[in-house]
């Protein structure tokens, strides 16, 4: 999840990567009326703005009646596409680049290396805060993605 304004970004790890999994984080950090939920059409997220009250809209990776694929969309007609989930997916190559170093992560201690490579992106400048929290284990939890 990307922060559009703050450009914060936050990793979840669970077991599994579902929609009921995906429907959750979203309930608990997605604020109601604040924002808007940019996603591919992955069948999971079809329920987000009726279930859960948060505007939605998505992009379309696959082809269209035209055969016409959609990476990025201007809604408003401002000429700013919108419209997209390039910042999620660039942030999910970045971690997955991280991790490729380590040649192979134990599932169990997965969300501390997520958690570390969180923490350091989130922070430009290592700090004592930084430092205290990778050290005490005391994570912040952030709500306002707006």
């Amino acid at each position: 999840m990307v922060a559009r304004e703050s450009g914060t970004v936050r990793f979840f790890v669970g077991e599994k990567a579902d929609a009921v999994t995906c429907l959750s984080v979203i309930e608990n950090h997605v604020p109601v009326g604040a924002t808007v939920l940019y996603t591919d059409e992955w069948s999971g997220y079809r329920r987000v703005e009726a279930e859960l009250k948060v505007a939605h809209a998505t992009v379309r990776h696959g082809r269209d009646d035209q055969g016409r694929r959609e990476w990025a969309r201007d809604d408003d007609g401002d000429g700013i596409r919108e419209v997209h989930c390039n910042s999620c997916e660039g942030a999910g190559t970045a971690l997955r680049t991280y991790l490729r170093a380590f040649r192979g992560v134990h599932k169990d201690y997965l969300k501390y290396y997520v958690a570390t490579y969180e923490a350091m992106n989130n922070t430009k400048r290592i700090n004592s805060g930084l430092v205290q929290r990778m050290c005490y284990s005391k994570r912040q939890t952030q709500t306002n993605y707006t």
